[in-house]
């Protein structure tokens, strides 16, 4: 069995024992069967982990551990806090539209599961491959703003409206930037097909072209705006609007909104990997290098029991040896390269302080937008320049002519000299 397909080989053999065992009509429900259970079993095992990963990572950017009491190295803690939301109470404010507010969070969290339908996590890995995947990527996300404007709404509290009016006008701004940046890597490769993007990357990652670099961080930094994450995390100013959209909320219906934002940011990582930095494209490293390392971190782990790091580590180096020859396998790379876009997501929140809401909004408007308009510009150019310097160097000189005009429109006036009149 091929480390590489091994989740396509076990969800063939599934579909083929249905066939075996029920009539052949089961074969296809089979299929979407396994397909939607994978979904909504590892979504929210990704959120909890997410949450569990962020708080250890700004611990250790402010010399702390974070959660270690909540199982070894506190990694049952993510199960302690969603049994705690569990059994917290539900509280509804007087006068609530009730149906509204329970709504709002659901529709939140839908179609960032729907998502995972045609994220490519691997070769031949997209649960649907769709010839207009990206679109029906960007088309979901927008629902997102509906959700919260619903909470807000529903949620009969003046803090709670503003922050949903707020937050709605956030992600309209940054979604507008973060479309048009997809259209260059639309014009370069002819598909909407998230898989289609991520083979046509197989020659160079877009990310190291002139159009692909100003694509690809625009479309990050307006992922990461959409998501109300640090440092454009306006909605949720505690000083201002006391939590924004979701004041009102409590227990799981506060959890999925929680559910909601890691999920999404999740997916922004998952997509600026698949749209500009190859996907599942990786360098051909052996899994027995990835392996031994693994052996190694589980043997050195002193917190473990010894019983426990003899078994992980002889596992460990067990499947380096069955798989000794196998580089490492597609879909490790694509995690890889989704975990460290979050670990940037993380970095940004225990870095940057909260932008104010001009700086926000003229971000979108006077500098994203702008530059994205121009960019589609520099990816026609170098689809039709010839391949060579010509392209190069005409795509290059255009987002750097781009970016200094927009930087120099954008720099701010000088502050005018004040005169201080005192009373005799």
């Amino acid at each position: 069995m091929s480390l590489d397909q091994l989740f396509v080989t076990a969800h063939d053999k599934l579909v083929h024992l249905a066939e075996a065992w029920l009539p052949d009509w089961t074969g296809p429900w089979a299929s979407i069967a396994a397909r939607i259970g994978l979904v909504a079993a590892v979504a929210p095992a990704i959120m909890m982990y997410l949450t569990l990963y962020e708080r250890k990572v700004i611990a250790r950017m402010q010399n702390r551990l974070g959660p270690t009491r909540v199982g070894r190295y506190g990694l049952l803690q993510p199960l302690a806090d969603g049994l705690k939301m569990f059994i917290k109470e539900d509280l509804v404010p007087e006068g609530a539209d009730r149906l509204i507010h329970l709504l709002g969070p659901i529709l939140a969290v839908v179609p960032a599961l729907l998502l995972f339908a045609v994220i490519p996590f691997g070769r031949n890995m997209a649960a649907v491959d769709l010839n207009v995947g990206l679109l029906y990527a960007l088309a979901v996300a927008s629902v997102g703003s509906y959700a919260i404007f619903m909470g807000g709404w529903a949620s009969r509290s003046k803090f709670s409206i503003l922050g949903a009016m707020r937050s709605v006008a956030q992600i309209i701004s940054y979604e507008v930037p973060g479309v048009l940046s997809v259209v260059a890597v639309i014009m370069v490769t002819g598909t909407l097909s998230l898989v289609g993007i991520v083979e046509a990357q197989r020659d160079g990652w877009f990310i190291a072209t002139p159009w692909g670099l100003v694509a690809g961080v625009i479309f990050f930094l307006s992922g990461v705006a959409e998501v109300n994450r640090t440092p454009f995390d306006m909605p949720e100013a505690e000083s201002e609007l006391v939590g924004g959209f979701h004041t009102e909320y409590s227990g799981m219906k506060f959890a999925l909104w929680y559910m909601a934002e890691f999920l999404e940011s999740f997916i922004v990582c998952a997509l600026t990997v698949t749209l500009f930095f190859g996907g599942w494209d990786g360098p051909a490293v052996p899994f027995w290098t990835v392996a031994a390392l693994l052996a190694l971190l589980v043997a050195t782990a002193t917190r473990l029991a010894v019983p426990t790091r003899a078994v992980g580590a002889l596992v460990c180096l067990g499947a380096g040896i069955a798989f000794a020859r196998e580089p490492l396998p597609s879909w490790m790379w694509f995690l890889a390269k989704t975990y460290f876009f979050f670990f940037i997501l993380v970095w940004f929140r225990g870095t940057f302080p909260r932008l104010r809401v001009d700086q926000l909004m003229g971000l979108a408007w006077k500098f994203f937008l702008p530059m994205t308009l121009l960019n589609i510009l520099v990816a026609g150019v170098w689809v039709a320049a010839p391949s060579g310097v010509a392209r190069w160097l005409g795509s290059a000189t255009l987002v750097a002519a781009g970016y200094w005009c927009f930087v120099r429109l954008n720099k701010p006036a000088p502050l005018e000299r004040r005169t201080y009149v005192l009373a005799d």
